[in-house]
């Protein structure tokens, strides 16, 4: 479960929808379809305000929120690598409260 976990939080470099979206499809266990249910909803929720901050940045104002959801983007699932290799519970934030 901790290699699933691993790969769940990684494949925001590989396959940000597709793995979690087959693991949720998948899993038995209730923290694994959790888990996967939110990366899904993490990495669509980051890729529309990542959009949304390109379109802006042509005007300049959205270049910070750019960098900033970017950064984000970038950091979480690696704290969520760093928590499944500890085996410490971790929850995506934004989505955290909407999907338990």
């Amino acid at each position: 479960m901790k290699i699933v976990k691993i790969l769940i939080h990684a494949s925001t470099w590989f396959a940000p929808v597709l793995l979690p979206l087959v693991v949720w499809l998948l899993a038995s266990e209730q923290e694994l379809k959790r888990l996967s249910l939110q990366a899904v909803v993490f990495h669509f929720v980051i890729s529309v305000l990542i959009g949304i901050s390109w379109v802006l940045s042509f005007i300049l104002i959205g270049i910070p929120f750019l960098i900033g959801f970017g950064l984000i983007a970038l950091i979480i699932p690696i704290i969520g690598i760093i928590r499944a290799i500890q085996d410490q519970e971790f929850q995506y934030p934004i989505v955290k409260s909407f999907i338990q």
